[in-house]
């Protein structure tokens, strides 16, 4: 809670200054326009998150088939065996690159659970592993808290290969397919149920592949999350879905990304093609806030996907200069990135992967950690001072996007040797927006803005030079 409601201080602090830039105008005379709740806010201002992926097809020393691990059950659960696992350095490593929040695969595919669950007896109860009383959540989350990165869990009920569920519909006919169907229901329920109060607060539950809708006979999942995790963001189900996949596992959004979406639904269009679009692009004039989310794999390159650990694919890890295009393209580009890692057998994440997202953090903050000058306003015009001619190459813009999303085009400027140049034109600001452009030597940057649909408000606007 303290991390949401500190990040709301200081956006009232800064509300208020630009109300005041404002004067006199009043809020009522403004239209109505989409606005994101406090889980919301949370999740665009983390930015940056890792998902890690673990599960029984870790330890077969095979290459992971997904379609496969749908339909056919580990032929022995006792493979799992992380002699060496060590959450902490899980978590560390994530910290490094600059997360704020991750995600653990508490279920996936083969249904099989990494805690200590009275519901489905395919979990950490049924292994030889410390016991049998091994509760991989119960290690992640009290890593997650020790470094202070925000805990999350993903779900996996769409699919279980175990317990034949494919699409949240079991396998058989007649009386003796409707009572496993109930069973698995009430079973996904009551993990859900489990998750939400064993652990403490949770950032976000993320369903795999959706979870349906009750009305179709899937989990009822949205009012046991409501009831017992009240702050954290829902993804997602066919009644709710407070962020939207950003259409592929790339990383990286189009631009511009508009934070809102013309359905409740994420899933919304009425063709393939139609649905795609809107995922990537969002609609400026969508009735719902929706920030898009971009995932990919840490070991993604040169042609490989890879969310599990494999035998031998260190050389599949995304090289610097990748993963600094990644970051541009999805936080640069008003959506919040998630990026998969993958533990392996000893329970360790690989040293390859640690190094490259140490090296990764280091470049982002060595990039963006001190602007040359920064300012804030509301308005149409805002304008910054260098106390010196300096050249400068990037730019950092937000909007106060507690007020929604209000500016539709802007022009950047400098002032060079006495007149306005225009270093940057754009549409799209929300929640960050990272503007690129060739070197300038200028001693003052103004941001025109040329249409919006409201007052605009911008919380921030930086500016760098990047070496």
């Amino acid at each position: 809670m303290h991390c949401t409601f500190a990040s709301l201080r200081r956006s009232t602090l800064i509300l208020l200054s630009l109300t005041a830039a404002l004067g006199a105008r009043a809020w009522s005379d403004e239209p109505i326009i989409p606005v994101p709740n406090a889980r919301q806010i949370a999740w665009q201002e983390a930015e940056l998150g890792m998902v890690f992926h673990y599960d029984l097809h870790v330890f077969d020393g095979k290459k992971y088939g997904q379609g496969g691990n749908r339909i056919t059950p580990i032929e022995d659960y006792n493979i799992f065996n992380p002699e060496r696992l060590d959450t902490d350095q899980w978590i560390r490593a994530a910290k490094a690159a600059g997360a704020r929040f991750a995600i653990l695969t508490a279920t996936h595919e083969t249904g099989f659970a990494l805690y200590q669950s009275d519901v489905n007896p395919y979990c950490l109860k049924a292994v030889k592993w410390r016991d049998g009383k091994g509760d991989i959540v119960r290690d992640f989350v009290y890593s997650c808290r020790k470094y202070g990165v925000k805990p999350g869990i993903y779900i996996g009920i769409r699919w279980n290969s175990f317990f034949g569920v494919h699409d949240f519909q079991v396998s058989g006919e007649g009386e003796f397919r409707e009572h496993r169907q109930a069973y698995y229901r009430k079973m996904c329920e009551g993990m859900v149920r489990e998750i939400c109060t064993r652990y403490g607060e949770l950032f976000e539950i993320w369903f795999d592949g959706g979870a349906s809708h009750p009305d179709k006979g899937a989990p009822d999942v949205l009012p046991i999350v409501k009831k017992h995790q009240p702050n954290c963001l829902f993804y997602h189900n066919e009644q709710l879905a407070e962020a939207r996949w950003g259409g592929s596992e790339s990383g990286t959004v189009p631009y511009p990304c508009w934070a809102t979406f013309p359905n409740f639904y994420s899933h919304a269009g009425d063709t393939p093609r139609e649905r795609v679009k809107l995922l990537r692009t969002g609609d400026p004039n969508g009735k719902y806030w929706m920030p898009a989310m971009s995932d990919a794999p840490l070991r993604g390159y040169n042609g490989r996907h890879e969310w599990f650990w494999e035998p031998g694919d260190e050389a599949h890890v995304y090289p610097l200069e990748k993963l600094v295009e990644m970051y541009y393209k999805s936080v640069g580009r008003n959506s919040t990135l998630i990026v998969g890692l993958t533990p392996n057998p000893e329970g360790l994440m690989p040293e390859p992967d640690v190094r490259r997202l140490k090296e990764w953090g280091d470049e982002i903050r060595r990039r963006f950690r001190m602007p040359l000058a920064r300012g804030h306003g509301g308005g149409r015009t805002l304008t910054v001072d260098l106390d010196r001619p300096q050249a400068i190459n990037h730019a950092i813009l937000k909007e106060y996007i507690a007020q929604g999303e209000r500016v539709r085009a802007y022009v950047l400027e400098g002032l060079s040797d006495g007149s306005w140049v225009k270093l940057y034109e754009g549409s799209c600001i929300g929640h960050k927006h990272i503007a690129q452009f060739e070197d300038v030597t200028v001693t003052q940057v103004r941001l025109r803005i040329t249409k919006a649909i409201a007052n605009p408000l911008i919380r921030d606007l930086s500016v760098f030079n990047v070496r």
